[in-house]
């Protein structure tokens, strides 16, 4: 029997490779799967190391709207073309060209994940602008999966989409986590010792690490004016920094800047395709952003055994456990970075209690195979 066909659309196929990765070829055992985003060779290669067939479309993170019309147009007829019976989008843009050109071609299930609204920080026309668009791309699909019980919360408070067409995966995310790949096992002391002498970091050095794009909405500023105020008092603390700068699209502050270029104790690794050996030799993770979907960074420090700090936010709030597995903080307060720094810095007993606590509690609510079967029964109850 011929297999259906199933398409997943990304703005970029980073999300694809990273957020999503290895779903695409589970799927493909099921439905015929072709993958969809801009950037034509990472997404052959992706496309290629998932064994699934690929489709290039460009597309930019940025508002382009004559861009976007012909994303759009160029997607509706390769829809036409293909007649899938399953059109699955995920991140803004490509959740606005995939819905809205696959309403017109009259594509039978048109699915939306939610991984974050980063419209939450805008403000005034762009705000407005934002709104519009997240509605649109409700309206033209017939689920909407915001991938946290938080995001559908601000989903329904914000009456982006009528109730019933919104509904929670699984405990939340989109991929899980793959805790045999992130396990701290894989990695020897003699490993984590050398990557260690690599970066200048002491054993006796209590490493907080954070993950992910530099930039201002992932709490940045606040988090290095906070570790410059904690390394003054405890020296042995140091800050690792694994991801690179989008200074075009939300730049940090100079003096933020500055501080990551002239102090000592910060050490940027930019951007790594494998984050588990610095994972490894870290201590804790610090994660203080402004919004969130469901952060696989998170999930991905609690299997390699790392407490974290987090922000209160959907997402981070439900992956984290007050005095559990982490400690969660408010958003954009210095303050209270620096009291949970010292926190983890000074109370031995209760660092090792969340220690303890960390890769238990993620491969019992979030190992991959158990999201990924559930996505799957989502889309086998499809009619």
């Amino acid at each position: 029997m011929e297999k259906q066909k199933l398409i997943r659309i990304t703005t970029i196929p980073i999300s694809l490779d990273k957020l999503l990765s290895n779903q695409l070829q589970f799927m493909n055992a099921y439905y015929e799967v072709i993958a969809v985003a801009a950037d034509k060779d990472y997404l052959e290669k992706m496309g290629a190391r998932e064994k699934v067939s690929t489709f290039h479309l460009e597309m930019s993170r940025e508002i382009t709207p004559i861009s976007d019309f012909l994303a759009v147009v160029k997607l509706y007829f390769f829809l036409r073309k293909e007649k899938p019976f399953i059109v699955h989008t995920h991140t803004p843009k490509a959740g606005i060209v995939g819905m809205l050109a696959s309403k017109l071609a009259g594509v039978p299930h048109r699915l939306h994940t939610v991984a974050g609204l980063p419209l939450l920080e805008a403000t005034g026309f762009k705000r407005k602008l934002l709104d519009f668009v997240e509605k649109l791309t409700y309206t033209c699909a017939t689920k909407v999966y915001p991938n946290s019980h938080g995001l559908l919360d601000i989903i329904t408070k914000n009456k982006y989409c009528p109730i019933i067409k919104l509904k929670v995966i699984a405990n939340g995310s989109s991929n899980g986590i793959n805790t045999v790949y992130f396990n701290p096992a894989l990695f020897s002391e003699t490993q984590n010792l050398e990557l260690k002498k690599q970066l200048d970091i002491a054993t006796s050095d209590f490493v907080f690490i954070f993950i992910g794009r530099l930039v201002a909405d992932k709490g940045i500023n606040e988090m290095v004016a906070a570790f410059k105020t904690v390394n003054e008092k405890y020296p042995n603390a140091k800050l690792l920094l694994v991801g690179d700068y989008e200074n075009h699209l939300d730049p940090l502050l100079p003096l933020t800047l500055e501080q990551i270029q002239t102090n000592d104790s910060i050490i940027t690794a930019g951007f790594q395709s494998d984050v588990r050996p610095y994972l490894s030799i870290a201590d804790a993770l610090i994660f203080p952003s402004y919004r969130e979907g469901f952060p696989n960074v998170v999930m991905q420090a609690g299997a390699m055994d790392l407490p974290a700090i987090v922000s209160n936010i959907n997402g981070c709030n439900e992956i984290i456990v007050e005095a559990e597995n982490g400690t969660i903080i408010p958003v954009k307060n210095t303050s209270a970075i620096i009291e949970k720094m010292e926190l983890l810095l000074t109370d031995e007993n209760y660092f090792k209690k969340l220690k303890s606590n960390a890769r238990e509690m993620i491969v019992s609510r979030y190992e991959q195979k158990l999201v990924w079967e559930a996505i799957l029964k989502e889309y086998k109850n499809l009619d």
